[in-house]
Parts: structure tokens; C-alpha cells; sequence
């Protein structure tokens, strides 16, 4: 056994990004859902959508890949 301390691979800044980036992507998809047009076909279900879902996901990849602030 080692006395260091074992750090977390994340910090909670990093979780935060990750909830945050979960809530757009959800936001996304409940978008695309509010499309009144037949099939999801308008506005809302081609571009806003799925543009507001990607947002989401850079937002995840950003929070995985950001490193800590040492402290």
C-alpha cells in the first residue's frame, strides 16, 4: 500500500461540464420532438435540434478531455 493519495481522474468542474453537456442533449432531443410537421420534417426537427444535440456533445467531449486546474 501507498500512502499518496489517489486522485480522481476528474475534478468536480469537469462532472459539472458532463451534467451540463447531458442537459443539452436531452434538450436536443425534446426539441426535435416539439416538430408539428408530419415526420419531424421542419425546422425544429432537422436543424435546431440536432444542432442544439451536437452542441451537447462537444460539450461533453470538452469536459472529458479538459484537464483538471491543479491546485
Amino acid at each position: 500500500m501507498s500512502s499518496k493519495k489517489e486522485e480522481l481522474p476528474f475534478a468536480s468542474s469537469n462532472y459539472t461540464m458532463m451534467l451540463i453537456g447531458i442537459a443539452v442533449i436531452l434538450g436536443g432531443f425534446l426539441i426535435m420532438t416539439f416538430d408539428s410537421t408530419e415526420f419531424g420534417f421542419g425546422f425544429l426537427g432537422l436543424t435546431l435540434g440536432p444542432l442544439i444535440t451536437v452542441l451537447g456533445f462537444i460539450i461533453e467531449f470538452w469536459a472529458i478531455l479538459r484537464k483538471p486546474a491543479k491546485s
